[in-house]
């Protein structure tokens, strides 16, 4: 998959797409990345510690966030894009599920396109107005794939959903997820351009979360690569009883079991251990690879 300028492997290794939040309230970091200097000061370093692709986010997406206007999520993320691929040869991700801010992104100079709401959004989540969850796609185009779709990008569509009703949990994950990948055929978004994130953290129960990481390789039936992003996140607060600074060892632990499920990327905020957790599982598992795999 050409992501960028750079060729990724869809099967066979895992990349590291580093978090570069610059919003004031992000779970984990919010304030320390929404200064332009800063922010290139940070992306230099996940570079510097093996960074495949950096993951730019405008609106925190954790529980009881502030919704942030179009035009405020466009002044914060355009001016980092441009400056990021100013200063950098690095595919650039725009986290995003405003069709509006995808545009202005893509015409700064993003990469791809990282939809928390897999296509569905129309007039914010708090409304309850996404897209239908009824099996049949959508009534009407979705405004994201039509922005993606024209601009050719690839994307990272993932699973969310407005209520935690499951009947069968994995298999409506699936379900959902064949929703959004039909929303995404509508419109003419390649199969071949489509990552799928199950969607750790996003309208699941504590135990939801942690079978989806155990289960995210069943996703891989869907015929698209995975994406898991688990970094700093409740589940591993949850479970160690942690807060969101002291949960590396947690998100190293989730980060291999990507590697063991095939997943492409693995989204996270602290690159170098989550670089070297990769390398070592991959030595363990995946052999061939050697000690430059991560890099």
């Amino acid at each position: 998959m050409k992501i960028g300028n750079r060729e990724f492997q869809t099967i066979g290794h895992t990349y590291i797409m580093g978090i570069l939040n610059v919003t004031p309230d992000s779970f984990s970091d919010g304030g320390k990345w929404n200064d332009r200097d800063r922010a290139l000061r940070h992306v230099e370093e996940m570079l510097a510690q093996g960074a495949d692709i950096i993951d730019i986010g405008g609106e925190s997406t954790r529980p009881g966030h502030r919704f942030v206007p179009e035009e405020e999520e466009i002044a914060r993320v355009v001016p980092v894009i441009r400056a990021v691929k100013g200063a950098f040869d690095v595919p650039v991700s725009l986290d995003t599920y405003k069709s509006r801010v995808a545009s202005a992104g893509i015409e700064a100079g993003a990469d791809m396109i990282n939809d928390v709401w897999g296509l569905k959004y129309e007039a914010g989540p708090e409304s309850g107005r996404d897209m239908p969850d009824d099996g049949t796609g959508s009534e009407k185009e979705s405004a994201m794939a039509r922005v993606i779709a024209d601009s050719g990008l690839p994307c990272c569509l993932m699973h969310n959903r407005k209520d935690t009703d499951y009947r069968d949990f994995v298999r409506d994950v699936v379900r959902n997820l064949e929703e959004t990948l039909e929303l995404a055929a509508q419109t003419g978004i390649s199969r071949e351009k489509i990552i799928l994130d199950p969607g750790v953290g996003f309208a699941k129960s504590y135990e939801q979360n942690l079978e989806i990481i155990r289960r995210m390789g069943e996703l891989g039936a869907l015929g698209c690569p995975l994406l898991l992003g688990c970094s700093r996140k409740s589940v591993i607060g949850l479970t160690l009883d942690l807060p969101a600074d002291q949960r590396l060892e947690g998100t190293l632990v989730t980060t291999v079991a990507g590697v063991l499920q095939g997943a492409m990327f693995v989204r996270v905020h602290d690159v170098r251990e989550n670089v070297r957790a990769v390398r070592m599982a991959e030595a363990i598992w995946r052999p061939g690879l050697g000690g430059s795999a991560g890099a």
